[in-house]
């Protein structure tokens, strides 16, 4: 949906009102988001493996290493492994026959790419087999509060690339970065460009993801009625605090904990914790 910037800044205007918790001073009462994960209580619990993406984006990753997040990803049912650009053909292959899927990151970790160069890397991971896409959105020109037109620009242009194969687009807001304002912004700007997911973190800068942005980012987006989701991302090591997310409205979970996360789990529930 294209607008002028004056149509932009009066639209976020109106999105920060309804989103955000605090306005004027005033506490407006919210109810509580529900989702399909957000009843999740147990790591047994089969609905929880599938909002978990599992991820290594380390610079330092190696072959091997990606080989076993994905015997990880396809022992513990995880709906995706996340990784860099130049993996997704190893991962492609290695989960041929699991139920698992290949997710790669684009423009990764600081959003600051050109569009063309977004959406070839996004064009590329496709073709190498990527079933899922997470972009960085331009972090610098968002926090301009002048320049969202070329924000949604840049997202709309590789949500298009997605959706011409058919794979869903997550889009990374980077939110220690970022005012309340901010994030609301950047969550209505990639849920009107063609963003599947908004997405709290790269984790590459510090910080995390908070129940506070998750619900915040929910709120932002649920006008869409469950087409756009949200994923936390970044410090996420434990299965509370996993809960702790799906609770605050998020339905995927970024985190390179996967598999500790569920063996943790297991030696919970033998011991009788959970």
């Amino acid at each position: 949906m294209s607008r002028t910037e004056e149509a932009w800044k009066i639209a976020i205007n109106e999105k920060s009102h309804q989103a955000l918790r605090n306005i004027d001073g005033n506490t407006a009462p919210l109810d509580t988001p529900t989702t399909s994960f957000s009843s999740i209580t147990q790591p047994s619990d089969t609905l929880f493996p599938l909002c978990i993406d599992h991820t290594l984006l380390k610079p330092d990753a190696t072959p091997a290493q990606i080989d076993a997040l994905c015997d990880e990803a396809t022992r513990f049912g995880f709906k995706s492994c996340c990784v860099n650009g130049v993996y997704v053909k190893q991962v492609a292959a290695r989960l041929q026959s699991s139920t698992s899927i290949p997710c790669a990151v684009i423009g990764f970790p600081l959003g600051a790419s050109t569009t063309v160069v977004k959406v070839f890397e996004a064009k590329d991971a496709i073709s190498n087999g990527a079933r899922e896409i997470d972009m960085v959105i331009n972090i610098g020109l968002l926090k301009t509060g002048s320049s969202y037109s070329a924000v949604f620009e840049d997202v709309h242009a590789v949500a298009q690339a997605c959706q011409s194969q058919g794979i869903p687009l997550k889009v990374i807001l980077e939110t220690i970065f970022l005012s309340d304002l901010e994030t609301v912004a950047g969550a209505f700007i990639a849920a009107e460009a063609g963003a599947a997911f908004v997405k709290t973190c790269t984790g590459f800068n510090g910080g995390g993801a908070t129940k506070e942005d998750v619900d915040l980012m929910y709120r932002a987006v649920r006008y869409r009625k469950g087409d756009v989701k949200v994923k936390a991302s970044a410090g996420i090591r434990s299965f509370e605090k996993c809960v702790e997310m799906l609770r605050a409205g998020a339905e995927r979970i970024g985190t390179s904990s996967g598999a500790a996360i569920m063996q943790n789990a297991n030696v919970s529930a033998a011991s009788g914790t959970y």
